[in-house]
């Protein structure tokens, strides 16, 4: 991917069956041909890193501190090798974290990226494996603490961005950050075919609304 050689272990998404991987790259300027939504040589932090794809070709695009977390601690690992063979530790750090449990309470960065977890679940809903919470969250909790805590670990003119699907439920989305004071902004739009679906993944930064 992306004209390099990965490491993927087993339990972790893996992008070779499936465009999304491809389709975040594209759309956050990450393939040398599109418009960079990052900023080019700060600090940027990916939220649910998986295979650590997107984390290590931010410090590889020039990105000076990349932190990668992840709930999954096979996805934490993955990270971690990946980083190791693109020659990557001294700019990219894995943790083991439910969105921003683990990082210090002070850390900032000028780009925070996450590619949620967009299926919508029952609030009740209890995962049968790890691997699910890369798909579902449950009453759209996590969307709920994301739109809240992205902007305040912001630096002055950062951008909080969240990479979304037409496939989950849009209508819900914007009303949970209304209920936040945020507000949705469209970067781009992208639509893509997997198998015979065509699917749209939107772009969003999110903004204080008032």
């Amino acid at each position: 991917m992306a004209s390099r050689e990965w490491d993927l272990l087993d339990g972790v998404f893996a992008p070779p069956f499936s465009a999304t991987t491809h389709v975040a790259m594209e759309i956050l300027g990450l393939l040398g041909d599109g418009e960079p939504r990052y900023r080019r040589h700060g600090s940027f932090l990916e939220v649910g890193s998986g295979t650590g794809v997107i984390a290590v070709s931010a410090a590889l695009a020039g990105c000076e501190r990349v932190v990668a977390t992840d709930i999954s601690v096979a996805a934490v690992q993955n990270t971690g090798i990946n980083a190791e063979r693109h020659r990557v530790t001294d700019r990219v750090r894995a943790l083991h974290s439910d969105l921003f449990s683990a990082l210090d309470p002070d850390e900032r960065f000028d780009t925070i990226y996450w590619h949620s977890n967009f299926v919508l679940a029952p609030d009740r809903y209890r995962y049968q494996s790890v691997h699910e919470a890369a798909y579902v969250d449950p009453g759209y909790q996590a969307h709920g603490r994301y739109l809240v805590e992205a902007p305040l670990r912001l630096t002055e003119g950062g951008r909080a961005l969240l990479q979304f699907s037409d496939r989950g439920d849009l209508g819900r989305l914007h009303e949970l950050a209304a209920s936040h004071d945020r507000k949705l902004n469209v970067l781009c739009r992208h639509t893509f075919s997997e198998g015979p679906e065509t699917i749209e993944h939107i772009l969003y930064e999110i903004t204080p609304a008032s």
